[in-house]
């Protein structure tokens, strides 16, 4: 499951240590095995905003890959970048139903995971003026379906990991530090361990904060 290809040079990852959005780059490209360097991008003073960044990712958001001039931002986008261009075909199937598939977990990581898992650790990692009690809601409503679907299955999709198990893994396994426990879906539990035991995995670091919450 390692890359196919090589990039010319190391691909630079403009990202943030407790950002899952980027960790989910910095999580595939550690399983492909490419030569990369990460350079962490300020968030706390808001350096995403300046026009240094800005002429990276206009919308002001990590991460955004550099891959020997080609600029490619959103971390689902990424992900399909790095699964096309180094990836064997596993992690992105070119059969229309596995892809449609792929595609599927990839609308839930982009819509539910962000507004449930994501959005609940936003407000107590770092603060953020959302509804908290919401996102808890959107994550058990989400973790149930996935739980179930998960049941008999090794990963999201196939008997194989792809870039939908990706996507999905930071915030899923970072839930709790958003008061969101795990304890209630032992399958989501099982699919988690499975991609840590995956080779080449790489932490996620964890938020005191969070934790404490």
């Amino acid at each position: 499951m390692t890359a196919l290809a090589r990039p010319a040079r190391p691909i630079t990852l403009y990202g943030f240590p407790l950002s899952g959005h980027a960790h989910r780059v910095a999580l595939f490209l550690s399983l492909l095995g490419l030569p990369h360097e990460q350079i962490t991008v300020d968030l706390p003073n808001r350096a995403q905003k300046q026009p240094a960044f800005l002429a990276l990712n206009p919308f002001g958001q990590v991460p955004v890959i550099d891959d020997d001039g080609t600029i490619v931002a959103d971390s689902n986008a990424i992900l399909v970048y790095l699964a096309t261009r180094y990836g064997d075909e596993g992690w992105l199937p070119r059969d229309p139903v596995r892809f449609a598939e792929v595609q599927r977990w990839l609308s839930v990581a982009a819509g539910q995971i962000t507004a449930g898992p994501c959005a609940a650790r936003l407000v107590t990692v770092f603060g953020a003026p959302l509804d908290h009690e919401r996102a808890r809601t959107i994550a058990h409503d989400l973790f149930a379906i996935m739980n179930a679907h998960l049941e008999g299955r090794a990963f999201l999709v196939g008997d194989r990991p792809t870039i939908a198990d990706v996507a999905g893994y930071s915030y899923i396994a970072h839930a709790p530090e958003g008061g969101v426990s795990l304890e209630p879906y032992p399958h989501i539990r099982a699919w988690l361990a499975r991609i840590a035991d995956l080779p080449g995995f790489v932490v996620m670091p964890a938020s005191k904060a969070g934790l404490a919450a």
